[in-house]
């Protein structure tokens, strides 16, 4: 465990993660969030997603930092649910509590900006680091993906950028990355 209050990684620019929201049902489910480093630090949700809708309910959340890329592409693309709130491909959690800061529409969607404050976290596990540019790939995918048929996205552009990170993946990824992005390719068509 880190002290309470601290974030169990040190946050720098937009750091992708997972996030877990209890949901009415009792189920943990699981969504790609995007760390905005700061003080405090901030994440924006995008519609009416289920995350959204949990954390406005349980004003809480716990935050993964997660290195497996077919993990984050479920969590970002698709309804992951479990019934713990710590995914076992966590290699850190901090459990937040979470404020709406600021609200706004952008392209016909109407975000959310919460602030993240964290009350308990720990690592569990630690690695090497090393430079992957397949993952890299992977989460610029989810991105790309997650947009299509979006309003005021350009579909063309995105479907571009998706053949685009599908050869970066197929070049430099490996097992975990292709399995990924063979995921994003069946949700994406």
């Amino acid at each position: 465990m880190t002290e309470p209050g601290e974030w169990p990684v040190d946050l720098d620019g937009v750091t992708e993660s997972v996030v877990a929201t209890r949901g009415p049902e009792g189920t943990w489910n699981f969504a790609a969030l995007g760390l905005h480093a700061g003080d405090p630090v901030t994440a924006r949700t995008w519609g009416r997603t289920r995350t959204r809708r949990n954390v406005e309910r349980e004003g809480s959340g716990i935050v993964q930092f997660v290195h497996d890329p077919v993990v984050f592409t479920r969590s970002a693309l698709s309804v992951l649910e479990r019934d713990s709130p710590i995914h076992p491909a966590a290699a850190a959690w901090v459990r937040v509590d979470v404020e709406r800061a600021e609200t706004g529409e952008s392209g016909g969607t109407e975000w959310v900006d919460w602030e993240l404050v964290p009350t308990e976290s720990a690592v569990e596990s630690t690695t090497v680091p090393t430079t992957n540019r397949g993952y890299g790939a992977v989460v610029e995918a989810t991105v790309a993906a997650s947009r299509l048929d979006v309003p005021g996205y350009d579909t063309a552009e995105l479907r571009d950028r998706l053949a685009f990170f599908e050869d970066v993946v197929e070049t430099c990824g490996g097992e975990r990355e292709r399995a990924a992005m063979a995921l994003i390719r069946d949700r994406t068509g």
